[in-house]
Protein backbone atom coordinates (compact mmCIF):
# COMPACT_ATOMS: atom_id res chain seq x y z
CA UNK A 1 0.00 0.00 0.00
CA UNK A 2 1.01 3.64 -0.39
CA UNK A 3 1.67 5.77 2.66
CA UNK A 4 -1.51 7.71 1.81
CA UNK A 5 -4.76 6.62 0.20
CA UNK A 6 -5.10 7.79 -3.39
CA UNK A 7 -8.01 9.81 -4.67
CA UNK A 8 -10.77 7.78 -6.35
CA UNK A 9 -10.01 7.20 -10.04
CA UNK A 10 -12.69 9.66 -11.34
CA UNK A 11 -11.19 12.36 -9.11
CA UNK A 12 -7.66 11.53 -10.27
CA UNK A 13 -8.80 11.89 -13.88
CA UNK A 14 -10.65 15.14 -13.13
CA UNK A 15 -7.56 16.62 -11.45
CA UNK A 16 -5.37 15.53 -14.36
CA UNK A 17 -7.64 16.83 -17.12
CA UNK A 18 -8.10 20.11 -15.28
CA UNK A 19 -4.38 20.83 -15.72
CA UNK A 20 -5.03 21.34 -19.44
CA UNK A 21 -7.04 24.41 -18.44
CA UNK A 22 -5.43 25.44 -15.15
CA UNK A 23 -1.69 24.75 -14.79
CA UNK A 24 -0.68 22.70 -11.78
CA UNK A 25 0.90 24.83 -9.02
CA UNK A 26 4.67 24.97 -8.69
CA UNK A 27 6.32 22.87 -6.06
CA UNK A 28 6.85 19.16 -5.62
CA UNK A 29 5.51 18.80 -2.12
CA UNK A 30 8.97 17.67 -1.05
CA UNK A 31 10.68 18.64 2.14
CA UNK A 32 12.89 21.67 2.66
CA UNK A 33 14.18 20.27 5.96
CA UNK A 34 17.90 20.81 6.45
CA UNK A 35 18.19 17.61 8.48
CA UNK A 36 16.52 15.61 5.70
CA UNK A 37 18.89 17.02 3.07
CA UNK A 38 21.92 16.46 5.27
CA UNK A 39 20.81 12.88 5.90
CA UNK A 40 20.32 12.11 2.22
CA UNK A 41 23.65 13.43 0.96
CA UNK A 42 25.61 11.72 3.71
CA UNK A 43 23.83 8.44 2.97
CA UNK A 44 24.91 8.65 -0.68
CA UNK A 45 28.45 9.56 0.41
CA UNK A 46 28.63 6.80 3.03
CA UNK A 47 27.51 4.25 0.45
CA UNK A 48 30.13 5.55 -1.98
CA UNK A 49 32.80 4.96 0.67
CA UNK A 50 31.47 1.48 1.34
CA UNK A 51 31.54 0.64 -2.37
CA UNK A 52 35.04 1.95 -3.06
CA UNK A 53 33.92 5.06 -4.92
CA UNK A 54 35.47 8.55 -4.59
CA UNK A 55 34.34 10.41 -1.46
CA UNK A 56 35.80 13.86 -2.15
CA UNK A 57 33.95 14.98 -5.30
CA UNK A 58 34.91 18.46 -6.50
CA UNK A 59 32.07 18.88 -9.00
CA UNK A 60 28.63 17.52 -8.10
CA UNK A 61 25.40 17.50 -10.12
CA UNK A 62 21.87 16.75 -8.92
CA UNK A 63 18.95 15.74 -11.11
CA UNK A 64 15.58 16.98 -9.88
CA UNK A 65 16.21 18.83 -6.61
CA UNK A 66 12.59 19.95 -6.45
CA UNK A 67 11.71 22.44 -3.70
CA UNK A 68 15.04 22.26 -1.92
CA UNK A 69 18.64 22.54 -3.05
CA UNK A 70 19.75 21.40 0.39
CA UNK A 71 21.18 18.03 -0.62
CA UNK A 72 23.52 19.68 -3.10
CA UNK A 73 24.31 22.50 -0.70
CA UNK A 74 25.45 19.84 1.76
CA UNK A 75 27.97 18.64 -0.83
CA UNK A 76 29.42 22.15 -1.03
CA UNK A 77 29.67 22.44 2.76
CA UNK A 78 31.57 19.15 2.80
CA UNK A 79 34.16 20.37 0.32
CA UNK A 80 32.79 20.25 -3.24
CA UNK A 81 33.75 23.25 -5.40
CA UNK A 82 30.73 23.33 -7.70
CA UNK A 83 27.12 22.15 -7.61
CA UNK A 84 24.80 21.90 -10.63
CA UNK A 85 21.05 21.55 -9.98
CA UNK A 86 18.85 20.50 -12.92
CA UNK A 87 15.05 20.48 -12.93
CA UNK A 88 12.24 20.45 -15.50
CA UNK A 89 10.68 23.57 -13.97
CA UNK A 90 11.55 26.07 -11.29
CA UNK A 91 10.46 24.92 -7.85
CA UNK A 92 13.10 26.16 -5.43
CA UNK A 93 12.60 29.29 -3.34
CA UNK A 94 15.77 31.28 -2.75
CA UNK A 95 14.52 32.56 0.60
CA UNK A 96 13.70 29.10 1.96
CA UNK A 97 16.95 27.67 0.66
CA UNK A 98 18.96 30.41 2.36
CA UNK A 99 17.39 29.28 5.63
CA UNK A 100 18.22 25.65 4.84
CA UNK A 101 21.80 26.66 4.01
CA UNK A 102 22.27 28.36 7.39
CA UNK A 103 20.95 25.29 9.22
CA UNK A 104 23.20 23.01 7.18
CA UNK A 105 26.25 25.07 8.14
CA UNK A 106 25.50 24.40 11.80
CA UNK A 107 24.90 20.69 11.23
CA UNK A 108 28.27 20.31 9.51
CA UNK A 109 30.08 22.46 12.07
CA UNK A 110 28.72 20.21 14.84
CA UNK A 111 29.73 17.05 12.91
CA UNK A 112 26.15 15.94 13.49
CA UNK A 113 25.50 12.20 13.13
CA UNK A 114 23.46 11.20 10.09
CA UNK A 115 19.74 11.45 10.97
CA UNK A 116 18.56 7.85 10.99
CA UNK A 117 15.52 5.73 10.33
CA UNK A 118 13.80 6.74 13.56
CA UNK A 119 13.62 10.35 12.34
CA UNK A 120 13.22 9.65 8.61
CA UNK A 121 11.79 6.12 8.24
CA UNK A 122 11.23 6.58 4.50
CA UNK A 123 14.79 7.68 3.75
CA UNK A 124 16.84 5.36 1.60
CA UNK A 125 19.41 3.97 1.40
CA UNK A 126 19.56 2.48 4.87
CA UNK A 127 22.94 2.42 6.58
CA UNK A 128 24.60 0.11 9.09
CA UNK A 129 26.20 3.05 10.88
CA UNK A 130 24.79 6.58 11.21
CA UNK A 131 27.80 8.16 12.90
CA UNK A 132 29.29 11.21 11.21
CA UNK A 133 31.63 9.73 8.57
CA UNK A 134 34.82 11.33 9.87
CA UNK A 135 36.98 8.67 8.22
CA UNK A 136 36.12 10.05 4.78
CA UNK A 137 35.59 13.67 5.86
CA UNK A 138 38.85 14.61 7.49
CA UNK A 139 39.19 17.71 9.64
CA UNK A 140 41.48 19.60 7.25
CA UNK A 141 38.92 19.26 4.46
CA UNK A 142 36.05 20.34 6.70
CA UNK A 143 37.90 23.32 8.17
CA UNK A 144 38.68 24.58 4.66
CA UNK A 145 35.10 24.02 3.51
CA UNK A 146 33.68 25.90 6.52
CA UNK A 147 36.03 28.89 6.38
CA UNK A 148 33.95 32.04 7.04
CA UNK A 149 34.94 33.68 3.74
CA UNK A 150 33.94 30.56 1.81
CA UNK A 151 30.59 30.29 3.61
CA UNK A 152 29.89 33.93 2.78
CA UNK A 153 30.76 33.34 -0.88
CA UNK A 154 28.49 30.29 -1.13
CA UNK A 155 25.61 32.13 0.56
CA UNK A 156 26.01 35.07 -1.81
CA UNK A 157 26.00 32.68 -4.79
CA UNK A 158 22.82 31.01 -3.52
CA UNK A 159 21.08 34.38 -3.27
CA UNK A 160 21.51 34.99 -7.02
CA UNK A 161 21.14 31.48 -8.44
CA UNK A 162 18.63 32.57 -11.12
CA UNK A 163 21.18 34.93 -12.66
CA UNK A 164 24.37 33.07 -11.75
CA UNK A 165 27.28 33.20 -14.16
CA UNK A 166 29.01 30.06 -15.40
CA UNK A 167 31.83 30.44 -12.87
CA UNK A 168 29.45 30.53 -9.90
CA UNK A 169 29.82 27.60 -7.46
CA UNK A 170 26.03 27.04 -7.68
CA UNK A 171 24.21 26.68 -11.00
CA UNK A 172 20.43 26.21 -10.84
CA UNK A 173 19.01 25.44 -14.27
CA UNK A 174 15.21 25.17 -14.44
CA UNK A 175 13.86 24.42 -16.90
CA UNK A 176 16.78 22.31 -17.94
CA UNK A 177 16.73 22.00 -21.72
CA UNK A 178 20.38 21.74 -22.72
CA UNK A 179 22.82 19.20 -21.34
CA UNK A 180 25.62 21.14 -23.06
CA UNK A 181 25.88 23.48 -20.08
CA UNK A 182 28.20 20.96 -18.42
CA UNK A 183 31.52 20.30 -20.11
CA UNK A 184 31.84 16.59 -20.96
CA UNK A 185 33.99 14.64 -18.55
CA UNK A 186 33.99 17.35 -15.88
CA UNK A 187 31.69 16.01 -13.11
CA UNK A 188 32.81 13.75 -10.28
CA UNK A 189 29.42 12.72 -8.85
CA UNK A 190 25.82 12.83 -10.08
CA UNK A 191 22.99 11.93 -7.74
CA UNK A 192 19.23 11.90 -7.46
CA UNK A 193 16.75 11.03 -4.73
CA UNK A 194 13.39 9.61 -5.83
CA UNK A 195 13.62 11.43 -9.15
CA UNK A 196 14.54 9.04 -11.97
CA UNK A 197 11.09 7.44 -11.81
CA UNK A 198 9.72 10.81 -12.97
CA UNK A 199 12.06 11.40 -15.92
CA UNK A 200 10.31 10.88 -19.26
CA UNK A 201 13.41 10.97 -21.47
CA UNK A 202 15.12 8.32 -19.39
CA UNK A 203 17.59 7.08 -22.00
CA UNK A 204 18.69 10.64 -22.76
CA UNK A 205 19.11 11.36 -19.05
CA UNK A 206 21.42 8.39 -18.46
CA UNK A 207 23.28 9.22 -21.66
CA UNK A 208 23.83 12.78 -20.38
CA UNK A 209 25.09 11.41 -17.05
CA UNK A 210 27.65 9.27 -18.83
CA UNK A 211 28.78 12.21 -20.96
CA UNK A 212 29.09 14.61 -18.00
CA UNK A 213 31.04 12.28 -15.72
CA UNK A 214 34.80 12.17 -15.82
CA UNK A 215 36.36 8.73 -16.27
CA UNK A 216 36.17 7.11 -12.84
CA UNK A 217 33.30 9.38 -11.76
CA UNK A 218 30.05 7.88 -10.57
CA UNK A 219 26.32 8.37 -10.27
CA UNK A 220 24.18 7.47 -7.27
CA UNK A 221 20.40 7.12 -7.61
CA UNK A 222 17.67 6.16 -5.18
CA UNK A 223 14.67 5.24 -7.36
CA UNK A 224 11.12 4.79 -6.05
CA UNK A 225 8.91 2.54 -8.22
CA UNK A 226 5.78 2.96 -6.09
CA UNK A 227 2.61 4.59 -7.40
CA UNK A 228 3.09 7.94 -5.61
CA UNK A 229 -0.56 8.22 -4.53
CA UNK A 230 -1.94 7.57 -8.01
CA UNK A 231 -3.34 4.27 -6.70
CA UNK A 232 -4.09 2.67 -3.34
CA UNK A 233 -1.74 -0.25 -4.06
CA UNK A 234 1.97 0.47 -4.24
CA UNK A 235 2.14 -0.93 -7.80
CA UNK A 236 -1.35 0.13 -8.88
CA UNK A 237 -0.05 2.63 -11.45
CA UNK A 238 0.82 -0.37 -13.64
CA UNK A 239 -2.87 -1.33 -13.80
CA UNK A 240 -3.90 1.77 -15.77
CA UNK A 241 -4.21 1.73 -19.54
CA UNK A 242 -2.17 4.28 -21.47
CA UNK A 243 -5.32 6.34 -22.11
CA UNK A 244 -6.28 6.38 -18.43
CA UNK A 245 -2.73 7.30 -17.47
CA UNK A 246 -2.74 10.15 -20.02
CA UNK A 247 -5.87 11.53 -18.38
CA UNK A 248 -4.43 11.17 -14.86
CA UNK A 249 -1.24 12.95 -15.85
CA UNK A 250 -2.91 15.73 -17.79
CA UNK A 251 -0.63 18.61 -18.77
CA UNK A 252 1.78 18.15 -15.87
CA UNK A 253 5.42 18.42 -17.00
CA UNK A 254 6.21 15.35 -14.86
CA UNK A 255 4.44 12.58 -12.99
CA UNK A 256 5.74 9.00 -13.33
CA UNK A 257 7.37 7.34 -16.31
CA UNK A 258 6.09 3.92 -15.08
CA UNK A 259 9.35 2.24 -16.13
CA UNK A 260 10.21 -0.76 -13.91
CA UNK A 261 13.52 -1.61 -12.31
CA UNK A 262 14.86 -3.67 -15.24
CA UNK A 263 14.36 -0.77 -17.69
CA UNK A 264 16.60 1.50 -15.61
CA UNK A 265 19.23 -1.17 -15.17
CA UNK A 266 19.30 -1.95 -18.90
CA UNK A 267 19.64 1.72 -19.86
CA UNK A 268 22.44 2.26 -17.34
CA UNK A 269 24.38 -0.73 -18.63
CA UNK A 270 23.75 0.22 -22.25
CA UNK A 271 25.55 3.53 -21.73
CA UNK A 272 28.66 1.67 -20.60
CA UNK A 273 28.40 2.18 -16.83
CA UNK A 274 29.85 -0.37 -14.43
CA UNK A 275 27.26 -1.27 -11.79
CA UNK A 276 29.05 -1.00 -8.46
CA UNK A 277 26.09 -1.41 -6.10
CA UNK A 278 22.51 -2.47 -6.82
CA UNK A 279 20.17 -2.93 -3.87
CA UNK A 280 16.48 -3.66 -4.48
CA UNK A 281 13.63 -2.95 -2.07
CA UNK A 282 10.90 -5.57 -2.36
CA UNK A 283 7.16 -5.56 -1.67
CA UNK A 284 4.91 -8.53 -2.35
CA UNK A 285 1.54 -7.12 -1.28
CA UNK A 286 0.67 -5.22 -4.47
CA UNK A 287 -1.88 -6.01 -7.14
CA UNK A 288 -1.52 -9.42 -8.80
CA UNK A 289 -0.21 -9.84 -12.33
CA UNK A 290 -3.63 -10.46 -13.91
CA UNK A 291 -4.75 -6.98 -12.81
CA UNK A 292 -1.91 -5.25 -14.65
CA UNK A 293 -2.54 -3.35 -17.88
CA UNK A 294 -1.65 -5.46 -20.94
CA UNK A 295 1.63 -3.60 -21.60
CA UNK A 296 2.89 -4.47 -18.09
CA UNK A 297 1.45 -7.96 -17.75
CA UNK A 298 4.58 -9.67 -19.06
CA UNK A 299 6.99 -7.90 -16.70
CA UNK A 300 9.31 -10.14 -14.77
CA UNK A 301 8.53 -11.30 -11.25
CA UNK A 302 11.56 -9.30 -10.12
CA UNK A 303 10.09 -6.09 -11.58
CA UNK A 304 6.63 -6.83 -10.20
CA UNK A 305 8.01 -7.02 -6.65
CA UNK A 306 10.63 -4.25 -6.82
CA UNK A 307 9.33 -1.13 -5.08
CA UNK A 308 12.65 0.72 -5.04
CA UNK A 309 16.32 0.46 -5.87
CA UNK A 310 19.53 2.14 -4.83
CA UNK A 311 22.03 2.03 -7.67
CA UNK A 312 25.58 3.33 -7.81
CA UNK A 313 27.37 3.05 -11.14
CA UNK A 314 30.82 4.17 -12.28
CA UNK A 315 32.03 5.45 -15.62
CA UNK A 316 35.04 3.27 -16.50
CA UNK A 317 38.30 4.97 -15.58
CA UNK A 318 40.01 3.83 -18.77
CA UNK A 319 37.80 5.94 -21.04
CA UNK A 320 39.15 9.08 -22.65
CA UNK A 321 37.06 12.23 -22.97
CA UNK A 322 36.02 13.02 -26.54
Amino acid sequence: MNAHMALPLPKLIYVGLRTFLVPAPKGTGGTVSARYCYSIYLRHLAMAARNGLPTAPRVVAEIGPGDSLGIGLTSLLLGADKYYAFDVMEHASVERNLGVFDELVELVRARTPIPGDDEFPENKPRLDDYAFPSRVLDEARLEAALAPARIARLRAALAIIRSAEAESPIRYLAPWVDDGVIRPGSVDMIFSQAVMEHVDALEEAYEACFRWLRPGGFMSHQIDFRSHDTADEWNGHWAYSDLTWWAIRGARPWLLNRQPYSAHLSLIKAQGFEIVHDHRMRLVDGIPRHHLAPRFRTMSEEDLCTSGAFIQARKPASLTVA
